[in-house]
């Protein structure tokens, strides 16, 4: 039956590379993705989906295609991009700046493949339509915003998305990486990590650079928060347990003879599961409160948790019966098993909220050959991934493939 419906795959594949080369081109921020959501949401309805909203949890875009009486099947992706300056020198590369939440002007891509998620699912979703004949029940298709701030998911519930529209009895998703072109990554169970992130500031005494003994440095309380987090992980989780302290931005003051008054830290963290994401969490506020006080810091830190996802877990008999029969549509050869990934995804969040199995998946965007010879010698990590300037999937087999899982998975769970 997969055959069938994906044989119009050939028909397609021009127009939605097309799309995806304008997707890429024109990149929009998390809660700034109005064009593309406009473009998307006309998509759906051209393929005849029988109610199309938009706006859902902001730019949010959810498609309904009633076929008959049967079970509820959500197929996701998101659509956001990334702070990030293209260097890929494409001739369809990003040249967009826009101005982000914090008002600073900044380079725009889409440097996590959100492009070819998109249109991925635009691709399925046609196909689908076309061939209602092939199957029975509901597609829900869910084009999610604002998926690299992991509140997107949430916006998206808390807009009453099953509420509004039919609920689900399983949600399928999938990420494009750098694994080999035309190739699927299959996990099961906790297959990507929790993520939360934390804002931080420390309050000094600010004065003259000559004059220290007048002042209480935060950037040297600062430097040594920064050193002490980093036994956490070293000293304080488990050795069979996993999990990530990254602090990624340390901001303070504006010129070399001046000590400022404050100092900013941004701090990621990944864990796998609740107890050690609880750890974590304890453990860096300690931390930060201690070093202050050691200091003499003038007030307590300011700390403010943001941006958290829970940990994406694979539901590992849905998984199974998913995988395969992605196997049986691909073949063996080109199914990779994939270890966990330490990276966060906040689609957990749907299935999560209904108490239903979410499957997901990665398919591969790099050239083929190239990247499974890194594989072999241990360098993959030589190539560009994820969040790279110079990360975007060859536009085939990635296209097709991408198009073919969603497909697959899909009449997997429908009648």
């Amino acid at each position: 039956m997969a055959r069938t419906v994906t044989a119009g795959l050939a028909d397609l594949r021009e127009d939605l590379a097309g799309f995806y080369r304008d997707l890429h081109r024109h990149p929009e921020l998390s809660r700034q993705e109005t064009r593309t959501a406009a473009l998307l949401a006309r998509r759906l309805r051209d393929a005849g989906f029988d109610e199309v909203a938009e706006q859902i949890g902001g730019t949010g875009v959810v498609g309904v295609l009633r076929n008959g009486p049967g079970p509820v099947v959500m197929l996701r992706a998101d659509f956001d991009a990334l702070p990030v300056e293209e260097k890929t020198g494409l001739p369809y590369a990003s040249t967009v700046r826009a101005t982000d939440g914090e008002g600073h002007e900044v380079p725009v891509m889409h440097a996590c493949g959100h492009d070819m998620h998109a249109v991925c699912l635009t691709g399925a979703a046609t196909l689908l339509a076309r061939a209602r004949d092939q199957w029975k029940g509901t597609l829900l298709v869910v084009f999610q915003p604002a998926e690299e701030l992991a509140v997107g998911a949430r916006d998206m519930v808390g807009d009453g998305l099953f509420e509004r529209f039919p609920k689900p009895g399983i949600v399928l998703g999938q990420h494009v990486g750098p694994l080999p072109a035309g190739f699927i990554g299959h996990g099961s169970g906790p297959l990507m990590a929790a993520a939360d992130s934390l804002n931080v500031t420390l309050h000094g005494k600010g004065g003259h650079g000559s004059r220290p003994e007048a002042t209480v440095d935060p950037v040297l309380m600062a430097a040594n928060v920064v050193t002490r987090l980093q036994g956490i992980v070293a000293r304080e989780v488990p050795p069979a347990e996993s999990a990530v302290v990254t602090v990624g931005r340390l901001q303070a003051g504006t010129k070399d003879n001046i000590i400022p008054d404050t100092a900013e830290l941004g701090i990621n963290i990944r864990a796998f599961t609740p107890a050690v994401r609880d750890l974590v969490r304890g453990a860096i506020e300690r931390v930060v409160a201690g070093e202050a006080q050691a200091a003499g810091a003038v007030r307590p830190p300011e700390l403010n948790w943001f941006g958290s996802a829970p940990a994406l877990v694979s539901d590992p008999e849905a998984t199974g019966t998913t995988v395969a029969a992605l196997s049986a549509y691909f073949g063996a050869e080109r199914m990779l098993p994939m270890p966990q990934v330490n990276a966060s995804e906040d689609v957990g969040v749907f299935g999560e909220t209904l108490g239903v199995p979410t499957v997901f998946w990665f398919w591969g965007g790099l050239e083929a050959e190239q990247t499974m010879a890194a594989l072999a010698q241990g360098h993959l990590d030589e190539l560009p991934g994820n969040h790279s300037p110079h990360f975007a999937p060859v536009v085939e087999p990635t296209l097709s493939t991408g198009v073919e899982a969603l497909v697959v998975a899909a009449l997997t769970w429908l009648d």
